[in-house]
């Protein structure tokens, strides 16, 4: 690895915190403005905010296609390389598939030595190997700002895709990934969060969530997304206004990242959690969360954990079977689905 002290990645972003994204209310406004495409082989496009899409090639086959590319997130470029393969892979694993074949993206300013380019090259492909897909080739240009990820082209049986629109009354919500990554990487770049925290902080966003998924699709999964940019509230609120039901979130049971709520109480929040929390104001019914919890819940993450929607009776198999595979990370039932009330979600 290439020591932090060589290179500062972060600080030549305009970013901070975390994985900047459009947020999902503005994306809408442009999407809306697109031709519009008609093919019946396209079972998964934009209109419901999904992770990627997903085209039918036969009965038994369908290609999931996804990309995903931002700023620096951390400062050594090998594990910025890991963590943002990681957030992009996770959008195939979101959708119920298995990468098989993905193409970097590469934006580099040309004063920067390539040599941390080729770091963060390396820890991208250590994650495409882990995930046992295939790197074979990418795309590069100059930018004034670094930037790299991954296009991924996936594999799922068309019966079996995961989408992020059929939550049911009576489901029960597991998220596979603590909270608070955009929180606890402004505290890094602030000089303000422990060695502790550092480590369970680069551990969530380089941890692959393959085994997430291998274990839930024995499963009936209704409903399914990975908690990125948009923070648990964007993609709660999607998961919800998609299935036409409320989702109510216990925020007692959220999984948290090592120092997050101390760090949110000490104003430590990333732009894009005021972003989130703009988008998400009127579809929310906050209640009496303290505010700290309400940071946290907009937190934008980067390479996310999943958030599933399933039977009770399957989420309690579930959760034992998390503990046979040994998770990296902790997973929590966190909420349930109930029939629509005047809010998406409700915070309890």
């Amino acid at each position: 690895m290439v020591p932090d002290s060589e290179v500062r990645l972060t600080q030549m972003t305009k970013t901070a915190g975390c994985a900047a994204k459009i947020g999902p209310g503005t994306l809408a406004g442009i999407l809306e403005n697109l031709p519009k495409f008609e093919d019946p082989n396209l079972l998964v496009g934009i209109e419901t905010s999904d992770d990627g899409a997903i085209y039918r090639v036969n009965d038994e086959l369908a290609l999931i296609q996804t990309l995903d590319f931002f700023t620096p997130v951390v400062d050594d470029p090998y594990i910025f390389g890991q963590v943002a393969a990681a957030n992009a892979l996770s959008d195939i694993y979101a959708m119920g598939g298995e990468p098989k074949v993905a193409l970097n993206i590469v934006a580099w300013p040309n004063c920067v030595n390539p040599a941390f380019l080729g770091k963060i090259l390396e820890g991208g492909a250590c994650k495409v190997l882990e995930a046992g897909a295939v790197l074979a080739g990418g795309h590069s240009i100059q930018d004034d700002e670094p930037k790299y990820g991954l296009s991924v082209t996936g594999f799922v049986h068309p019966d079996k895709v995961f989408k992020n629109c059929g939550a049911r009354p009576g489901d029960v919500l597991i998220l596979t990934k603590p909270l608070g990554t955009g929180i606890v990487n402004t505290a890094v770049k602030a000089d303000m969060a422990s060695e502790e925290a550092k480590k369970e902080v680069i551990r969530v966003m380089t941890s692959l969530n393959k085994k997430a998924k291998q274990v839930v699709e024995h499963y009936g999964v209704h409903s399914c997304t990975d908690v990125t940019g948009f923070g648990l509230a964007g993609h709660s609120v999607e998961m919800a206004e998609g299935s036409g039901v409320t989702l109510e979130i216990f925020v007692k049971d959220l999984p948290i990242q090592k120092e997050a709520p101390e760090l949110a109480q000490m104003g430590l929040i990333p732009e894009g959690a005021y972003r989130n929390r703009s988008f998400a104001e009127d579809k929310v019914d906050f209640g009496e969360t303290e505010e700290y919890l309400c940071d946290i819940f907009c937190d934008p993450q980067t390479s996310g954990g999943l958030l599933v929607s399933v039977s009770p009776w399957d989420a309690e198999q579930i959760m034992k079977d998390f503990e046979t595979v040994k998770m990296e990370t902790a997973c929590r039932i966190i909420g349930r689905v109930v029939e629509k009330e005047e809010k998406y979600v409700k915070l309890r």
